[in-house]
């Protein structure tokens, strides 16, 4: 389990970015999000499971703090 805070949200399109402990930037989806996905903040703690997608590191099972 790593924690980290949201960067970035986009609403409108159901996804955001995570920044972790050493500064690298994470890709979730709404629907990688345990609760409410509208509920998240800018600047919030959450933490998640680090995975690998084709795309490159996202971010699963992300619990605010």
């Amino acid at each position: 389990m790593s924690s980290g805070t949201i960067k970035r949200i986009q609403r409108d399109k159901g996804f955001g970015f995570i920044r972790d402990s050493s500064g690298q930037e994470l890709f979730f989806h709404r629907s990688a999000v345990q609760g409410s996905f509208d509920s998240l903040t800018e600047g919030q703690r959450v933490s998640f499971d680090e995975e690998q997608s084709a795309k490159g590191p996202r971010a699963g099972n992300v619990r605010p703090e």
